[in-house]
C-alpha cells in the first residue's frame, strides 16, 4: 500500500533522504542506458538544451513508472499531461506498490526494458538505496531549498504536505488543536490512517499528537499517551479509514496527510462538508522526492520527466492535487503559482517539523514498544 511504513514513514528533514518514482515499461527495446550519453547527463545542458532532451526522449518513446496511484497527489493528471505534452507513452506498473517494491523491481529487472526509469520513495527506503540513483539537476534547481535536495542532485524533494485532521463538519465541531479530539463531541469518531508501527501516515499522526501535547520530535511518547487517552475516552475509532468509510459516515474524523484529506473533500463536494485543518503548533511535514535510476532503460525520458515535474506546470499539477510543491515559495515570488489552488491549502500556525532519520528511528522504536499497550 502507498501508505506503508516502507513508503511513507520518513518525515523528511534537511538531513532526511526521500526520493522519487519508479517504473516499468514494455519489452520492445533493450536497455542501453549504461552505454548512452543520456545516462551520463547531469543537467539539460549536457543534451545541448531542452529541445534536444525532448528529441532524445521522444526517440526512446516511453517511460517506465511504478507505484504511482492515479488519485495520489494528482499523479493521474500528471502522467496524462506529460504524455499529451511530449507524446511519450508512460507505462505505469503496480500503482499500489510500496517503496521497497520499487527497489525490488529495479534490482530484479536490471538490464531489461521493463526496469524502472524513475523512483518515488519515502525516506526510509530511499536513504538505504542511494547507490541506485543517477545524479541530475533540473533547470529549476536553484529554486529548490538546499535542505530539500542532495547537493549533487542524486535525490530531490518534490511534493508533500502536513499531517492534518479531516472531519465531517455536519457531525463534529471544527477542531483547532489535537486536544480538541478528546472532547465528548468526538466520541467514537476519530480514526487514524493505519497502524503507526506499519503505516507512515499513522506514524506521523502520532508525531503530530506528540507536538500538540507538549512533546517533541525527539520524544513522541506524549503522542502515544494522547491516543491512550483518546481510547479511554471512547473517542478513538479502530477503523482503517478509506474513501468508502468517509463517504458512508463510518469515519467522520480522519487523521491523515492534508493533501489526502483535501482531495477527499473535493471528491465529496455536494455530498458532504468534509473539511481539513492542520492543528496549531503541531505541524508535522513530509516530502516525497524524485530520483532517476542509474540503470534506467529510458535515460533521456527519465530526465525529461524530472524536468517536467519541477517545471511550473508540473509543480502546479501537484498543487492541483492538494500537495505542496517544493518550489512553492519561489513560484509565489515569481507569480507563477496557481493562486486558486494555493489558496485552497489548509492554513498552518507554527514552525513545521520534519523528523530527522535519527528522530524517526527513535520514534519507531518507541512505537514498537508502547503502541499496542496503549491502544490494544
Amino acid at each position: 500500500m502507498r501508505i506503508s511504513v516502507a513508503r511513507t514513514v520518513a518525515l523528511l528533514a534537511a538531513s532526511t533522504t526521500a526520493l522519487a518514482i519508479a517504473a516499468c515499461s514494455p519489452p520492445e527495446k533493450e536497455s542501453a542506458a549504461s552505454n548512452s550519453d543520456a545516462a551520463k547527463a547531469v543537467s539539460v545542458s549536457d543534451f545541448g538544451g531542452l529541445d534536444k532532451l525532448v528529441a532524445a526522449a521522444k526517440d526512446e518513446g516511453q517511460l517506465n513508472v511504478i507505484a504511482l496511484p492515479p488519485d495520489w497527489a494528482n499523479y493521474g493528471e500528471i502522467i496524462k499531461a506529460f504524455t499529451t505534452k511530449y507524446g511519450i507513452k508512460v507505462n505505469s506498473a503496480q500503482p499500489d506498490a510500496s517503496s521497497q517494491d520499487e527497489i525490488n523491481a529495479a534490482n530484479q529487472l536490471k538490464g531489461q526494458a521493463t526496469a524502472p526509469d524513475v523512483f518515488d520513495l519515502g525516506g526510509a527506503v530511499a536513504s538505504a538505496n542511494t547507490s541506485l540513483f543517477a545524479p541530475y539537476k533540473v533547470a529549476t534547481w536553484d529554486d529548490i531549498p538546499a535542505a530539500l535536495k542532495d547537493a549533487n542532485g542524486t535525490w530531490v524533494n518534490d511534493y508533500g504536505g502536513y499531517m492534518s485532521i479531516g472531519y465531517d463538519a455536519s457531525k463534529v465541531p471544527a477542531p483547532q488543536s489535537v486536544a480538541d479530539l478528546l472532547k465528548p463531541e468526538f466520541k467514537g469518531k476519530v480514526a487514524l490512517n493505519g497502524d503507526p508501527t506499519q503505516a507512515g501516515a499513522a506514524f506521523s499522526g502520532v508525531a503530530m499528537a506528540a507536538l500538540g501535547n507538549g512533546g517533541s520530535a525527539d520524544d513522541i511518547t506524549k503522542g502515544v499517551d494522547f491516543f491512550k487517552q483518546l481510547k479511554q475516552a471512547g473517542n478513538f475509532l479502530p477503523v482503517d479509514p478509506t474513501a468508502t468509510t468517509v463517504e458512508s459516515g463510518q469515519t467522520p474524523v480522519v487523521i491523515d496527510w492534508d493533501y489526502l484529506n483535501v482531495a477527499q473533500g473535493a471528491k465529496l463536494q455536494g455530498k458532504m462538508d468534509w473539511k481539513t485543518v492542520v492543528p496549531a503548533n503541531a505541524v508535522v511535514g513530509s516530502y516525497y522526492v524524485q530520483a532517476i535510476s542509474k540503470d534506467a532503460p529510458h535515460p533521456a525520458a527519465a530526465r525529461l520527466w524530472q524536468e517536467f515535474l519541477y517545471s511550473d506546470e508540473g509543480q502546479n499539477l501537484w498543487l492541483g492535487g492538494g500537495a505542496r510543491p517544493v518550489r512553492a515559495d519561489a513560484m509565489v515570488k515569481a507569480g507563477t503559482i496557481d493562486q486558486a489552488a494555493y489558496g485552497k491549502l489548509p492554513t498552518t500556525s507554527g514552525e513545521p517539523v520534519f523528523l530527522t532519520d535519527a528522530q524517526t528511528t527513535k520514534a519507531k522504536e518507541s512505537l514498537a514498544a508502547n503502541w499496542a499497550k496503549a491502544v490494544g
